[in-house]
């Protein structure tokens, strides 16, 4: 898929050590995780968005810039099977981009994106996503693309702020 300035494909096994310099950066991993992540929990992180791809026939995308190829970061829909309560029972949407990239636009051009791809290919009712309180920045992207609060919950012994979307319906209806 492809957008004004960036290419957004299904991660492969050869975007690894682009994953790995992200995972590990914890300025990027700050509001996700709370830590960098190791090579093996990348590599780890990598195998279960093949999975999903293989399996449920959408996941993370990787997101390139037109110009150059560089990785930007990714955007994904999942099904993670979260331990929470009220527990997701829609597409459950994550993005994240490198920080040399934020602040420039490329994570809503990129979002919006696969919210349209997610309109249009799942056609699901309502898609979800959650935001630690503190992520100011993905918290207004959230905002920007139609995600409302809808429930404060705990995941992994951390408060998260749970959003959905509701699908978007063109003129023809659907």
């Amino acid at each position: 898929m492809k957008t004004e300035r960036l290419v957004l494909t299904p991660v492969t096994v050869t975007d690894f050590d682009d994953l790995l310099a992200l995972w590990s950066n914890p300025d990027f991993t700050r509001h996700i995780m709370g830590r960098a992540l190791s090579e093996e929990e990348v590599w780890f992180r990598l195998l279960r968005d093949l999975g999903h791809w293989a399996t449920l026939g959408h996941g993370n995308w990787a997101v390139r810039s037109r110009d150059g190829g560089d990785y930007v970061g990714s955007v994904g829909v999942f099904d993670y099977h979260r331990d929470l309560n009220p527990p997701f029972e829609a597409p459950e949407l994550g993005w994240g981009v490198a920080p040399a990239f934020q602040g420039k636009g490329y994570a809503a051009e990129a979002l919006s994106a696969v919210l349209d791809w997610v309109d249009q290919t799942l056609a699901a009712s309502r898609t979800v996503c959650m935001i630690a309180p503190e992520n100011l920045a993905s918290l207004k992207l959230a905002a920007r693309v139609g995600f409302r609060p809808y429930a404060i919950a705990t995941y992994k012994d951390h408060a998260v702020q749970l959003f959905e979307r509701r699908r978007s319906v063109g003129q023809d209806g659907t």
